[in-house]
């Protein structure tokens, strides 16, 4: 059985989770004060039931990760994911006049009950110097937060529409020439202690082999400093992804900067034309220890998508 949340909202600021006395994140859509780290919503902290921390926030590498984002590296020239701008045969570059923002603009629903929070949010794209490019359907749920499983869900689905008069191009650093740097979509940013964490998916894959891989999903097993314990963060995509307007890969590190994102353009660009719309849908489940291969499946097929 669930365990029962309470929910704060702090209105203009933030959005937070508890759960047997636990924060177990907190949804932050207050802007940013520093623009060159593309403003827009983020959620950290993110929290296990036993109250381990399993995000990064502001790392000295990046200062841009920020927990978990919704992000796009390469739009149509643009930069919504923050930072320096990857420009082939100069590397990264310090670009700010190409940094765009997700703004807040209103909850159209928001609903609490005994174990369970449900909000839909409404944000607009804004390219650098004010131009209004994207509408964006944002869906949130926070449920099943299982002591006995030791674990808690979050559930995070995207529908965007492109409102200029021109397609919206999708890409990545690796779309624009460099290796295995197809970071964009929804990202977490793990904490420092996560460096050098196992990468699990399907099968008998892991690791390395997970870069660029396709696979329904992908498991981070992390361990922390300071306590004897584990945490494992798993990232699935819903059923209905595989119909999605582009096919997605996973772009993972482990190493010196622990990170995950369901990239919908590692490889190959694509083009969103003027008016229409497309739609992700994903979920991130939180836990305490160190799960396998049998444990993810196992809570997966248990947990099924609503």
């Amino acid at each position: 059985m669930s365990a029962e949340i309470t929910v704060t909202h702090r209105h203009g600021e933030y959005v937070a989770v508890e759960a047997g006395g636990v924060r177990l994140m907190s949804y932050v859509y207050k802007p940013d004060p520093v623009a060159f780290e593309s403003r827009k919503p983020y959620v950290h902290p993110l929290r296990t039931l036993g109250g381990r921390n399993v995000s990064g926030y502001r790392p000295s590498d990046h200062r841009w990760h920020k927990g978990l984002q919704m992000t796009s590296s390469h739009l149509s020239g643009q930069n919504f994911w923050g930072g320096h701008t990857y420009v082939p045969g100069d590397w990264y570059q310090e670009l700010p006049d190409r940094i765009g923002s997700m703004r807040h603009d209103e909850f159209v629903h928001f609903a609490v009950g005994r174990d369970r929070l449900g909000f839909t949010e409404q944000l607009t794209w804004v390219a650098n110097g004010g131009d209004e490019w994207a509408r964006e359907r944002r869906d949130v749920a926070v449920h099943s937060a299982d002591p006995d499983h030791g674990a808690w869900t979050l559930d995070w689905g995207i529908e965007l529409t492109n409102i200029r008069d021109t397609p919206l191009e999708f890409g990545s650093p690796t779309t624009a020439g460099r290796e295995l740097a197809g970071y964009t979509g929804l990202h977490w940013r793990g904490p420092r202690d996560f460096g050098g964490g196992r990468v699990l998916g399907p099968g008998d894959i892991e690791g390395e082999e997970m870069m660029g891989a396709q696979a329904p999903w992908l498991a981070f097993v992390g361990e922390h400093d300071d306590v004897d314990a584990h945490s494992t963060l798993v990232f699935a995509h819903a059923p209905e992804n595989d119909k999605a307007i582009h096919e997605s890969h996973w772009f993972v590190r482990s190493q010196d900067t622990p990170m995950v994102a369901f990239s919908w353009a590692f490889f190959e660009e694509f083009a969103l034309p003027p008016g229409e719309s497309f739609t992700y849908r994903y979920r991130i489940v939180v836990a305490d220890g160190a799960w396998d291969r049998d444990r993810v499946t196992r809570y997966l097929d248990g947990h099924g998508w609503s």
